[in-house]
């Protein structure tokens, strides 16, 4: 009789363990995220676009962000699609904001330009 048991819910286990390890990588790449987001927006403050996307992939590979500007600040989105347990399979959407004042003597044009991945 155990053995029967242990045949029907051995599958379950392996997939409740599959879905526990799937979001904690997910929590992992949220946080990578969110250090691309941050260090694109210092960067982008800084008026150095090129800087700001090498750190951001060096952060987060497959990152794409968005920047703004608004008054003296820079906003910096950075998302990133992820599957869970399969690429086959719904994934979430990771999405993370920044801030950063701009540093004095930039002159950046206001706008919404979106970085490509």
């Amino acid at each position: 009789m155990v053995t029967a048991e242990l045949a029907v819910c051995l599958p379950v286990l392996v997939l409740v363990l599959a879905f526990a390890v799937s979001v904690v990588s997910a929590v992992d790449r949220r946080a990578r995220v969110q250090d691309a987001a941050a260090e694109a927006a210092r960067a982008f403050a800084r008026a150095d676009p090129a800087a700001a996307l090498r750190l951001a992939r060096m952060a987060a590979p497959g990152v794409v962000l968005s920047v703004a500007r608004s008054g003296s600040d820079v906003r910096v989105t950075a998302t990133e699609r992820m599957p869970l347990l399969a690429s086959w399979l719904p994934g979430v959407t990771l999405s993370a904001h920044a801030v950063a004042a701009l540093e004095p003597g930039t002159d950046q044009p206001d706008g919404a330009p979106v970085v490509p991945p």
